[in-house]
């Protein structure tokens, strides 16, 4: 673990929500206080979430409902986003097949996307993302696209389970697993572990790599993006990730924490 002090002169932090900061409608104990301070220095914060099924402006009424936090719509940089941003630089008027929740496709056709839900002819790009409604005629019509044509795969997120009250829920990982034990074909994930999400950030900030640290609690998605960034990242094991599971892991992160609350005594 690099030395503690280092952190002292982060200015720009890239926070995972779920099982980071919060849980659920819960604020974890330290995560106000960590955004306080983060104001206080003239840092800036950003939000990097592989939940697809919330906007920006969703988000900021969570926030401001639930934790008594205010915030701007541009400081959540969601995998639905960085989907969005990708799709209508690169399929702009072209047909799309969309496994997803009806707020995230209705989301995709207000911004100017041409979206389909069944398979048909004509599609251009199959693009999956966590769906809380999903049902067995969406793995069906995603299944048959997937296998009677060569439409590129993109899916919003590789996370395997998604955390709730009780402990995870699948995520849109799995659900691609399903496809891929299905078809053999494989998506390419446009949410974190993606550098362009890091990448966004410092362009929309205006701070150094060497000032910026990604805080997450899963290794594979938000310590990854972190690495794949260029930039320090810092564990807390309030999510998924376990102290256990730093020994052998591809993606060691330079700092480990209990929770956001240890995070926050050593950034002061």
């Amino acid at each position: 673990m690099k030395s503690p002090e280092a952190l002292k002169k982060k200015k720009l932090f890239l926070f995972d929500i779920d099982g980071t900061l919060a849980l659920g409608d819960t604020l974890y104990e330290g995560s106000a206080e960590l955004l306080a301070h983060i104001d206080r220095i003239g840092g800036k914060t950003y939000y990097i979430t592989n939940n697809s099924t919330r906007s920006g402006s969703d988000y900021v009424e969570k926030f401001r409902t639930a934790f008594s936090l205010e915030t701007r719509e541009d400081q959540f940089i969601t995998s639905g986003f960085m989907t969005l941003r990708f799709l209508r630089e690169h399929y702009a008027g072209k047909k799309i097949f969309v496994l997803g929740t009806a707020s995230f496709v209705a989301e995709l056709r207000r911004n100017g996307l041409r979206i389909t839900e069944t398979a048909e002819d004509g599609i251009d790009c199959v693009v999956v993302a966590y769906d809380s409604e999903l049902n067995y005629q969406k793995l069906i019509q995603a299944s048959r696209v997937l296998l009677t044509t060569d439409a590129p795969f993109y899916a919003t997120n590789p996370d395997l389970r998604c955390p709730i009250d009780f402990g995870f829920v699948p995520d849109c990982g799995s659900i691609c697993g399903m496809l891929t034990a299905t078809t053999d074909r494989h998506p390419v994930y446009l949410g974190k572990p993606s550098r362009e999400v890091v990448d966004l950030c410092l362009e929309l900030s205006g701070f150094t790599r060497e000032e910026t640290l990604v805080v997450g609690d899963r290794l594979y998605t938000d310590i990854a993006c972190g690495i794949n960034g260029g930039v320090d990242t810092c564990v807390v094991f309030t999510g998924e990730a376990r102290p256990e599971d730093m020994k052998n892991t591809p993606y060691p992160a330079e700092y480990a924490f209990t929770d956001i609350k240890e995070l926050l005594k050593n950034c002061l």
